[in-house]
């Protein structure tokens, strides 16, 4: 990692979607400044320090038992797509690893091998943010753009092999638009892989309701839910969607650690959590 960076100013005015990066990032921080943390972070813990926002007040106090909870979630969340990341590199060390909606995630530092090329995609305001408080480096692009516009695949070399990743991403779309990004990856990208996230249908609903709040903070709605047992479904998106597996959450701590092995192994429990779902992709085009 490099030591110099550009100076970490206010992010100023975000709007309600992109505001969520800053979210996710103080929580993961909360976490990894943990003694026993289950996601080594330093980069978020810095940004957090540096940055010019008033987390706390927006997002609760890190002593508070909310807090402390979701920073862990999280984590298990997190730590599902680093997993992902981290076996993608194994098997194509010089692939490229796309990850719509970028925010202020800092995987490049936690999961980077030293060969991979990574190419962070976000909205004009979201990109700028993060080409501001974020290092540079020479092997990871920003590149402000919608998910949903294809422009962005005309920057990724698939030669080497692509890893997409939607973080935090679709349940921020229109159920259609999930379809379509789906479907693009799945064109552009043959023998390639797209890992995404989604939040139970019960949840996106309580996100539109507005009923959402904590502190200062109210969570964007949420227009695309999908409850664990439907990611089947996302085959409907494109016939080159050749695999469709879930990426189970592993470790947690207290009760968490207790409780959540024994949700995932009851069917109708584990089929209303968040989800974690890896699309394996056609090696050759699929016409529809």
């Amino acid at each position: 990692m490099t030591t110099d960076h550009r100076p970490a100013g206010s992010p100023g005015d975000l709007g309600p979607v992109p505001e969520t990066a800053l979210w996710t990032l103080y929580h993961r921080a909360v976490e990894a400044r943990r003694p026993d943390t289950l996601l080594p972070d330093p980069m978020a813990v810095r940004l957090v320090e540096e940055i010019d926002y008033p987390f706390q007040e927006r997002f609760g106090p890190p002593e508070e038992a909310a807090v402390r909870l979701q920073g862990q979630l999280q984590a298990l969340r997190v730590r599902c797509f680093d997993r992902e990341v981290a076996d993608f590199l194994l098997r194509r060390p010089r692939g490229t690893v796309v990850s719509l909606g970028a925010g202020l995630e800092t995987q490049f530092w936690r999961a980077d091998n030293g060969r991979a090329q990574w190419l962070a995609v976000d909205l004009p305001e979201s990109a700028a943010l993060r080409e501001r408080l974020l290092p540079a480096e020479p092997r990871q692009r920003v590149l402000a753009c919608s998910a949903t516009d294809s422009r962005w695949t005309g920057e990724v070399d698939p030669a080497n092999g692509v890893l997409v990743t939607a973080q935090g991403l679709l349940m921020y779309l229109r159920p259609g638009e999930v379809r379509d990004v789906i479907a693009m990856c799945a064109e552009h990208f043959p023998g390639g892989s797209l890992v995404l996230d989604a939040v139970p249908r019960w949840f996106a609903g309580l996100a539109r309701s507005g009923r959402m709040r904590s502190h200062g903070y109210q969570v964007p709605p949420m227009p695309w839910g999908m409850d664990a047992g439907e990611r089947g479904k996302l085959r409907t998106a494109t016939p080159a969607v050749a695999g469709v597996r879930d990426v189970r959450p592993v470790g947690g701590r207290g009760l968490v650690g207790v409780l959540l092995p024994l949700a995932l192994a009851v069917p109708p429990l584990a089929a209303r959590l968040p989800s974690v779902t890896v699309l394996d992709f056609a090696e050759q085009p699929v016409r529809s």
